[in-house]
């Protein structure tokens, strides 16, 4: 199994879509990675060599993956958090940002539902 990245790359699979195993890295970027380290796309990551596995890891050294792509966004997140805009304050309540409904739908972002009983009416 090779190890790009901090990640075990699956050696079954190719290795386009081996590569999309790592953070920040989707089949554009792997296949331009591949391609600027000469490798062939449908070449299975098994079929790879010591030389070309230290070609790709240097390519895709290159980019911002993993573990500081995750904590970028995150203090992208707290930016927004902290300056108090519109996005930054549905992130702090937990609701969908992008212009979502939400009196039906949006229970990924805001949970189990919380059911709220009904007032009982009065008997004369």
């Amino acid at each position: 199994m090779a190890r790009i990245a901090g990640v075990d790359i699956p050696k079954q699979k190719r290795g386009v879509i081996a590569l999309t195993y790592i953070f920040g890295v989707g089949k554009s970027r792997a296949k331009e990675i591949l391609e600027k380290s000469g490798v062939s796309e449908d070449k299975k990551v098994t079929e790879w060599n010591d030389d070309e596995i230290g070609k790709i890891r240097d390519a895709v050294a290159s980019y911002t993956i993993e573990g500081e792509l995750r904590s970028e966004t995150q203090l992208n997140i707290k930016r927004l958090m902290d300056i108090g805009c519109y996005r930054g304050i549905r992130h702090r309540s937990g609701l969908p940002l992008r212009g979502q409904r939400t009196k039906n739908n949006s229970r990924t972002r805001k949970g189990k539902r919380k059911t709220v009983a009904n007032k009982k009416k009065a008997t004369k």
